[in-house]
């Protein structure tokens, strides 16, 4: 699989990631370890969880994968700290709180690092330059080799990274943003993504199958066993409507033209945009993420992409284009 660089850094990765989402809840240990083994085979090596995957049975399955199946030296692990069971307060940004997360996750992954940490989530409630120093500290004592954010907006982003940036040496740099990013998301071009490639920070988009809708598995109905036939249904439920059928059927037909599936066109499309290093997929079991791991032969043709552009296009408006010309 083609290694990419994060960002403006040099800690190179695998264009698509394993997603560790449903891992200790749908996903359980066998199944788990067919999916590692079958990604580490094709060349993969970024592997993405969070303290919070599972209630932290995510970060203890995959540790207790390292080594008995895949060697620790050939991934690259990232997880997340920041979100909390809380329904008044979601997300911790705190130095105590981020610092306290990072050691629980070392203890549940058996490791001594992890290649990538990631703030989950911006907390409005504690100073931006307070849940920054929790990167700062995590990575000048060793336990953290690079750093990250995950669902910062445009102006929260550039803040961090251009905060980081003022001290080099001192603070570390921005390596990633973990955002959703698909044919039916296409959000995060507005601000998020101009901003991440002037500051050199690799994007890794989260749910790029539109949280399975890209597939076409609901263009005739609702799959027993699907996320929106489970307790998940909500999360996929936006999903559903009438703009994104018409996204979804123009991906089929484009896949019909190039004898692929729709899962390849979706994958395929979000995995060579620009400032795009690698979608992060999540799977239930080993057949699907095989599915998925074979974009790695599909390249799609400059019209394709541009039909795929002209019917999933976002409305951009003043402020966010150049307003001159409207």
């Amino acid at each position: 699989m083609e290694q990419r660089h994060l960002g403006r850094t040099g800690l190179r990765v695998s264009r698509i990631g394993l997603g560790t989402l449903t891992w200790g809840r749908d996903t359980d240990e066998h199944d788990a370890a067919d999916q590692l083994k079958a990604f580490w085979e094709a060349g993969g090596t970024l592997v993405d969880t969070a303290d919070v995957y599972g209630g932290g049975e995510a970060e203890y399955l995959l540790g207790q994968l390292i080594e008995r199946l895949v060697p620790r030296r050939d991934l690259i692990i990232s997880t997340k700290a920041g979100s909390v069971p809380d329904p008044d307060r979601r997300f911790d940004g705190s130095r105590g709180h981020l610092l306290a997360a990072l050691d629980a996750s070392l203890a549940r992954l058996g490791t001594d690092y992890v290649d990538l940490w990631q703030i989950h989530a911006f907390d409005a409630e504690t100073p931006l330059e307070e849940t920054l120093h929790a990167l700062d500290i995590a990575v000048s004592s060793g336990r953290v080799r690079y750093a990250g954010v995950s669902n910062f907006c445009g102006w929260q982003l550039a803040k961090a990274a251009t905060w980081q940036l003022a001290s080099p040496g001192i603070r570390t740099r921005l390596a990633g943003t973990q955002m959703e990013y698909s044919l039916l998301q296409r959000g995060v071009e507005r601000e998020v993504l101009p901003a991440a490639i002037d500051l050199g920070i690799g994007l890794l988009p989260s749910s790029p199958l539109g949280r399975g809708v890209l597939t076409g598995k609901y263009r005739h109905g609702t799959p027993a066993g699907s996320r929106a036939a489970s307790d998940m249904a909500p999360f996929v439920e936006p999903y559903l409507d009438e703009a994104a059928s018409r996204i979804v059927d123009a991906v089929a037909t484009a896949a019909e033209g190039l004898a692929a599936t729709p899962l390849e066109v979706a994958l395929a499309w979000v995995r060579d945009r620009p400032g795009v290093v690698a979608p992060i997929v999540g799977a239930r079991n080993a057949q699907q993420l095989t599915a998925a791991l074979s974009v790695e032969s599909l390249s799609l043709p400059d019209e394709i992409c541009q039909a795929l552009d002209d019917v999933s296009a976002p409305v951009h408006r003043y402020p966010d284009q150049d307003w001159s010309t409207l």
